[in-house]
């Protein structure tokens, strides 16, 4: 029986594959393969698995109902791990209806399919974004969610009731994940660690939005695949849980950071600060330490470096 990544030819998904098959599991893939950024980059993502004979790919979107219950009905699906979603907080500001459709639409509709296929037990990927413009650091499972603050934010909550709510009618076993700002090779390339570098590496500004005083919870790759592969083999019926570094660097030490590693030095433009940008993400990750055994062992220093080892060879010149 097969394990269903969707969204499993973007950054996270294809790290999740790639740690998988390594584990000798068989990975059945959907991605639509859009052009929310060059679609090249999510095929090169999948070509080093394609050979595997514990591999398929499938290419479609979750948005067709009926091709989604296809997919359910000619596998065998043992779990789910849904990570299909149009991201970004400032391009939802944008197309608001598209995010409700892929974001809410699309997961109700792999709800609809874990339901009426008997696959019981889900991972949902869902976003440190949600909590919006929360006074209290850091953030907790227990805080409301009152203060949203873009329409990706919104469709993410959503997608966590809609979650609870199959729980509760129908026994899945779901386990809610917030990623706090991941980053890593492969890095989707409008994301601002990879925006940053790629900026510094060809002597070209970098949009600085705030006085840089702003603060983000970033966290490595390899520390969200051990989450979710301790959540997928969990026993857990149903919780929300934080996956995040559980510390903080501001928006200029980053910069900074980023150009040491290059050994270049950052051009800096300031703007005003975009609407649906959050002053900070700080992850409490007490609840997945407890339940999951989560522990992150990348700190930004050593995953930054990292990463502009990995662009240097993949993507520098």
């Amino acid at each position: 029986m097969a394990i269903l990544i969707t969204g499993g030819a973007g950054f996270i998904g294809s790290h999740l594959t790639e740690r998988l098959l390594s584990e000798t599991e068989e990975i059945l893939c959907i991605d639509n393969f859009n052009d929310f950024y060059d679609p090249a980059i999510k095929r090169c993502n999948v070509a080093r698995f394609i050979d595997n004979d514990n591999y398929k790919l499938l290419e479609g979107d979750i948005r067709n109902k009926e091709w989604i219950n296809e997919v359910f009905q000619k596998h065998s699906i043992k779990s789910v791990v849904h990570l299909a979603a149009r991201a970004g907080v400032r391009p939802s500001l944008t197309e608001p209806y598209l995010y409700e459709d892929v974001n809410v639409f699309g997961t109700l509709n792999i709800l609809e399919a874990c339901k009426d296929h008997n696959v019981d037990k889900m991972i949902f990927g869902s976003s440190s974004s949600v909590y919006g413009i929360n006074s209290k650091v850091p953030f907790s499972e227990e805080d409301p969610l009152q203060k949203p603050i873009s329409p990706y934010a919104t469709t993410k909550i959503t997608g966590e009731m809609l979650c609870h709510t199959y729980h509760h009618l129908y026994g899945i076993r779901i386990v809610a994940l917030r990623f706090f700002t991941v980053y890593g090779p492969r890095q989707r390339p409008e994301m601002a660690i990879h925006k940053f570098t790629r900026a510094v590496n060809m002597g070209k500004e970098i949009p600085m939005y705030g006085d840089g005083t702003s603060r983000r919870d970033y966290t490595f790759i390899d520390d969200i695949i051990n989450g979710i592969v301790a959540s997928l083999r969990s026993s857990l019926k149903y919780e929300v849980l934080n996956l995040g570094e559980s510390d903080t660097i501001q928006l200029i030490d980053l910069i900074d950071l980023i150009q040491k590693n290059m050994g270049k030095k950052a051009k800096i433009k300031k703007y005003s600060l975009q609407p649906g940008d959050v002053p900070i993400t700080y992850a409490s990750i007490e609840k997945a330490k407890k339940l999951i055994g989560y522990s992150p062992k990348v700190s930004i220093q050593e995953g930054i470096f990292r990463f502009c080892q990995w662009y240097k060879t993949e993507c520098g010149n």
